[in-house]
């Protein structure tokens, strides 16, 4: 009999024990983009907009993604097609300078749309499941659309400038609705109105985009998949043997020439800290 496969790369010679159908996700089309979003908006909560009024300078901070809505609809003009309108909601922090005195840090909201073209494929039947809530009636009348999916990191801010209200020539657009769970995450009311200061920022931005269906597929199986690893650290398991078939941490003390962690050291902070 044919050596246990095991997940990862499969060798030419391995036995395949049968064919089954899943269910699963299959992706019908993507793109990835590395978008430079040039002088977005920056909304500072309330206390931080009082503090760049009086600043003469700004430095840039750090910038977070707190959620991202999307929203699907098929293209009229080309069956097959969908438009997937992509929302993404920053936390933006800076320090800003007020005269002599150490910087003050602000922070603030950064909005930014997208919009992108993918194929997604046609479907028309409705699928119920014994597990969904029958109250979903919009969810039902939605049933044949693709689910889009975003993969993005935090960004990189690049760059922020500081402008007199009376300066800004572009036009901003104004933000008729932020989300509780974006505003609960800025620890304060943030400032939408157009007097006083204003912050622009700069962002680095990488991010996958795909649509993606439930289907049936045909894959081929070697064997159940069981782990092979046992679990370390039973309640039985005398702690100062465990911690004795530990090697001692170097790179903890000393400045490392790679990532690599002593042998056990980081499975044993987690598993008996």
């Amino acid at each position: 009999m044919a050596d246990k496969v095991m997940p990862g790369p499969v060798q030419d010679n391995a036995c395949i024990r049968e064919a089954v159908c899943i269910h699963t996700k299959k992706i019908f089309d993507s793109c990835r983009d590395k978008d430079c979003l040039e002088d977005l908006r920056f909304y500072p909560t309330q206390s931080s907009q009082a503090v760049i009024d009086r600043a003469v300078s700004i430095k840039p901070g750090s910038a977070e993604l707190l959620n991202v809505y999307i929203d699907v609809e098929p293209v009229g003009f080309n069956r097959g097609f969908y438009t997937v309108d992509v929302r993404y909601f920053y936390r933006v922090t800076a320090d800003a300078f007020v005269g002599a005195a150490r910087p003050v840090s602000v922070c603030g909201l950064v909005v930014f749309d997208k919009r992108v073209i993918l194929f997604g494929s046609e479907s028309g039947a409705k699928v119920f499941s014994s597990g969904a809530d029958c109250s979903g009636d919009q969810q039902m009348g939605r049933a044949n659309l693709p689910t889009a999916v975003v993969e993005a990191v935090d960004p990189i801010v690049l760059n922020m400038k500081l402008v007199d209200s009376c300066e800004c020539k572009c036009c901003d657009c104004d933000l008729c609705e932020v989300p509780e769970d974006v505003c609960a995450c800025l620890g304060g009311d943030v400032c939408f109105t157009s007097e006083g200061k204003r912050v622009y920022v700069t962002l680095g931005q990488f991010s996958i985009i795909r649509l993606e269906r439930d289907t049936q597929l045909l894959v081929p199986v070697y064997d159940y998949c069981l782990p092979e690893k046992e679990c370390p650290c039973g309640a039985d398991d005398d702690p100062c043997e465990i911690f004795r078939q530990v090697k001692f941490p170097v790179d903890e003390f000393f400045p490392p020439n790679s990532l690599q962690n002593a042998e056990g050291y980081r499975e044993l902070q987690s598993c008996c800290g």
